[in-house]
């Protein structure tokens, strides 16, 4: 896996992928950016949420549920001190389906975080990662 990142100006950059996928990214204000796209380590996080997203529907496709949509929140805490690796990442996910089987569910999610996930092994080697999930119903209108 091969990607680039090429500095634009001031502290904006462009993440060019292997894929051929690209994105900029940009400093705050503070440290000379003009906050025209997300932070590096903003990166890191949805990095790891798009991550165990995709092992977490392709789990559930796999057996057969009824998956409808798949959001992860995530809250990080990071250190203090340099370097300000993260310290807490909570990742919450919001399933939503018809009659979604709960444990099949929570199955998925630590499938993914224990045994999948690459970006979540990473990162949880530096910072404790917690998981917690709700389940929506679809909502049929008309219905």
């Amino acid at each position: 896996m091969k990607t680039r990142v090429k500095w634009v100006q001031d502290m904006m950059f462009v993440g060019e992928t292997g894929s051929g996928h690209a994105i900029v990214m940009d400093g705050a204000p503070d440290i000379g950016g003009r906050n025209l796209g997300p932070r590096p380590m903003e990166m890191l996080l949805v990095g790891l949420g798009g991550c165990s997203a995709i092992d977490v529907v392709m789990i559930l496709k796999r057996g057969r549920e009824a998956i409808t949509d798949c959001v992860v929140d995530i809250d990080a805490e990071r250190s203090t001190t340099e370097p300000k690796v993260f310290t807490q990442i909570k990742l919450h996910y919001i399933v939503t389906g018809h009659q979604l089987d709960r444990n099949k569910v929570d199955r998925a999610i630590k499938l993914s975080a224990e045994k999948y996930c690459s970006a979540s092994a990473m990162l949880g080697a530096v910072a404790t990662i917690t998981h917690d999930f709700e389940l929506r119903e679809v909502v049929t209108v008309g219905a």
